[in-house]
This record gives structure tokens, C-alpha cells and sequence, in this order.
């Protein structure tokens, strides 16, 4: 059974004359780090929203299709039901993080979800252990850094132990060196958890390198669907999507003749590639 299964998938909001997602048909199955990417407007932000529920159930509009996580339809449970399913990032943290202290912030999707006191206290403390801001539980988040503030973002979704995560940009907001530091947390909490996530993200030299797949979407359908070294072709690149920049020195060597066997998207397969080349 996928963990994320997209029928025939569309979605029109109230008043708009065209669908601003259609025909939408993905599987994800469980433990896969798929990042989805594509132009502004692609419909990336109205998938998520169908993921955690918030269409059909609080965006008017024309919902077809099916969307089933773990096998449930969404048409079936509300936004809160699906809460235990689904942990949701915002690109902003500000957007979740309001409390008082990090600890309450981590534990207040539990409290909504009516978790007894002291499995909801178990939950907390091991959310800010595994996310590393256990030593920030007092703390107001305001005081916080913004990668500090996007983990605890992070804790207090994993704290209601969801089997899928979906993160909408989480690196928007902070610098180079802080957003490499919360996507490795995401994809080694993704390994270590066996989470399903669905990383939406356009900062691909960060991000490409831990991605099993890459789904780029465009004018509201899925373009390209695979691995990040088959999806990142010319195509990807016509689109508008800002490619790894070593795959984009791939490219340009691959116009000038020389023979390649990929597009490498990190470094060290580039090296590898490049060696390969000299050796000839």
C-alpha cells in the first residue's frame, strides 16, 4: 500500500476559471524522500494543501479525483483526524510557533489531540531530543535563531508521530549554511523514523542530493516524475527550474561533445564523472 496515493487529481478554487492542479496521478510509497519543485503558480502549495486536508475541507472549490494517505481518503476525515497522519512544516515557523516557551509550542498539537498528560510529556521530550533543542525547551521562539525556530517547527510536528511529513519550503527563510543544517535533519530524521516526506523546495543544490525522487510540476500537472539525475534534463531546465549547478556544468559539457552517462547531482558524483572522463 503507497503511503501517498494521487488519482485523476484536480482542484479548481471557488471563482477561478481554470484548475490551479488537474490530473494529478503520483505513488509514494512509504519511507521515500521525494522533493517537488516547480515555477511559481505550478500548484505545489494547492497539493499540499489537499495532503494535510485543508481541501476540500476549509478551500472552497471543485475537488475530483482521489487522494488517499496510508490508504484513507481524504475525503473521508477532517483536517483533524488527519493530523496524526500527516505533520505539516510551513515555510514560515513563525506561522506555527506562538507559545510562550519551545516545549509548549512541541506539545500543542498533542494537546489538541486530547494525548494523555504524561504519553504527551514522553512525546515532547523525545521530539526536541531527536530534532536537537532539547536544551531550548524554555526558551520564547522568538529568542530563537531561524533554523532553531524551523526544527522546533519540525518537533512539534514529529511529537504527534505522523507516518508522512510535508514541508513547504522550509528553507525560505534562513541563510545557505542554516538551511543545509535543517534539510540534513529532515532527511536524517526521514531514514532514521522511516518518515514518507514530501519536501517541497526550489533550492535544489541544497535538497537534490538526499531526494529518491524529483516531481516538477507545471501549469497545475506533474511534468517530470524520477530520479534527480533522469529528471534533471532539458526539459526541467525549459521549465524554469533552477538545476543543481553541477549538473548545469554536465549540460554544458555534454553540448561540447563530451560523452556522459548522467547528470550527476552532487559534487562528488561530478568528480567521479570527471575522473572517469580524464582517464580516457
Amino acid at each position: 500500500m503507497a503511503a501517498i496515493s494521487a488519482r485523476n487529481l484536480s482542484f479548481t478554487y471557488a471563482g477561478a476559471e481554470k484548475p490551479s492542479m488537474e490530473n494529478i496521478n503520483i505513488e509514494i510509497e512509504k519511507g521515500e524522500f521525494v522533493v517537488l519543485t516547480g515555477p511559481s503558480g505550478c500548484g505545489k502549495t494547492t497539493l499540499c494543501r489537499c495532503l494535510n486536508g485543508l481541501i476540500p475541507n476549509f478551500y472552497s472549490g471543485d475537488f475530483r479525483g482521489d487522494l488517499e494517505l496510508e490508504g484513507v481518503n481524504v475525503k473521508d476525515k477532517t483536517t483533524a483526524e488527519l493530523a496524526s497522519r500527516v505533520g505539516f512544516v510551513f515555510q514560515n515557523p513563525e506561522n506555527q510557533l506562538f507559545s510562550l516557551s519551545v516545549e509548549r509550542d512541541v506539545g500543542f498539537g498533542l494537546e489538541n489531540l486530547g494525548v494523555p498528560r504524561e504519553e504527551a510529556i514522553k512525546r515532547v521530550d523525545w521530539a526536541m531530543e531527536v530534532t536537537g533543542i532539547s536544551d531550548l525547551r524554555g526558551k520564547a521562539p522568538y529568542e530563537l535563531s531561524g533554523g532553531q525556530q524551523q526544527r522546533a517547527a519540525i518537533a512539534g510536528v514529529l511529537a504527534m508521530h505522523p507516518g508522512i511529513i510535508v514541508l513547504d519550503e522550509p528553507t525560505s527563510f534562513l541563510d545557505p549554511k542554516s538551511a543545509v543544517e535543517i534539510v540534513d535533519v529532515i532527511a536524517k530524521l526521514s531514514r532514521e523514523l522511516d518518515l514518507t516526506t514530501l519536501l517541497v523546495e526550489h533550492r535544489l543544490d541544497i535538497v537534490a542530493r538526499y531526494a529518491n525522487r524529483v516531481i516538477i510540476m507545471d501549469q497545475g500537472r506533474v511534468a517530470l516524475d524520477g530520479p534527480p539525475s533522469e529528471v534533471f534534463n532539458e526539459q526541467a531546465r525549459l521549465i524554469g527550474i533552477g538545476l543543481p549547478k553541477v549538473t548545469m556544468l554536465f549540460h554544458l559539457l555534454h553540448y561540447e561533445g563530451f560523452e556522459l552517462t548522467r547528470n550527476p547531482v552532487t559534487v562528488e558524483e561530478a568528480s567521479a564523472d570527471l575522473r572517469r572522463l580524464l582517464a580516457k
